[in-house]
């Protein structure tokens, strides 16, 4: 399935397949969790059936279900197309922590691979995701096949902030940039993912969204709803006698709602940097101040795993001041 939403970038490489020659890197740039994953997976999806010459392809991205090269992708075993992301701390936990990077080692695994021709046409794809975690010796070591790229190989690189690339990897590539998505946009995608999920949930979704998808699935299910009504209280009332902010802090404390926790730290600089667009003078001030300190203490409780109902504490502290 496409993505939704950027419709330019899509036609803009589904124009460039078309042509005679496809240039072989593609930085795919834009927020995080607005579909630029999806669509380099549905950009290969398509390149590599196209290569394998398996019947008519209809016009455009798509690919039919019913394609071999679908099949093998869904599947995840297309021998020609290989995905690079942050490893599982872990091997036998893939689901909990991953490494901090992608690292050397990894880049180095693709060169048996290019060492050979592809299996099932004359065309190849590797897929960063993202490239922005690649480390420094890893990003080196990519270079070298920017430069020299392998026959027949495309390489699509996500990146969230392509201002952190080394410039000698970003002049390699062309550039596709994908903006956030409007809010119906953001609606057909959670309505696509959450078929259970009730208007009201889409609508506290995509409120937090902020024309980013991806984003609103992380807090699926985690009652966003009723965390905003929370935050709104605090930062109109004061919460003078710290009932409210003593109430939320037992709340999201506890391994149970570690994701809850997780959602209110992205959360409160979002609501405080909402609350400071519609302020001046004085009030702005506040505002700002208050949104630098919560992003703070969310790096730092993060970065040093503090304490959860001590954290949520001090940061309904910070959305008091904003009365």
């Amino acid at each position: 399935m496409l993505p939704v939403g950027n419709d330019a970038g899509q036609a803009a490489f589904a124009a460039a397949l078309g042509g005679a020659k496809l240039h072989h890197a593609w930085l795919i740039a834009g927020p995080e969790g607005v579909g630029k994953a999806s669509f380099a997976r549905a950009a290969a999806t398509r390149l590599l059936a196209r290569a394998s010459g398996a019947g008519p392809l209809p016009p455009g991205l798509a690919v039919p279900d019913d394609h071999p090269t679908a099949k093998l992708m869904a599947a995840g075993s297309h021998p020609d197309f290989r995905v690079m992301a942050r490893l599982p701390k872990d091997a036998e936990k893939p689901d909990q922590d991953l490494a901090r990077s992608i690292t050397i080692a990894q880049v180095r695994t693709l060169q048996p691979m290019f060492a050979t021709a592809p299996a099932m046409g004359p065309a190849r794809v590797v897929l960063i995701d993202a490239i922005d975690d690649l480390e420094r010796g890893g990003a080196n070591a990519l270079l070298k096949n920017l430069e020299e790229p392998p026959a027949g190989t495309v390489f699509l690189l996500v990146s969230h902030a392509p201002g952190r690339l080394l410039p000698t990897i970003r002049s390699r590539c062309r550039l596709l940039r994908f903006e956030r998505l409007s809010d119906a946009d953001v609606a057909r995608v959670l309505r696509q993912e959450l078929p259970e999920a009730d208007e009201d949930e889409i609508a506290a979704l995509v409120a937090v969204a902020d024309g980013a998808p991806g984003r609103a699935l992380r807090f699926a299910g985690l009652n966003i709803a009723g965390l905003d009504s929370a935050i709104t209280r605090i930062a109109e009332t004061g919460d003078p006698g710290n009932a409210e902010r003593v109430k939320l802090a037992k709340s999201l404390a506890g391994k149970a709602s570690q994701a809850r926790y997780e959602a209110f730290l992205d959360r409160v600089p979002a609501f405080i940097a909402g609350r400071a667009r519609g302020r001046s003078g004085p009030g702005l001030k506040v505002a700002l101040d208050a949104y630098a300190a919560a992003q703070d203490l969310a790096g730092a409780a993060r970065g040093l795993s503090l304490d959860a109902q001590g954290t949520v504490f001090e940061m309904a502290g910070i959305i008091a001041t904003l009365r």
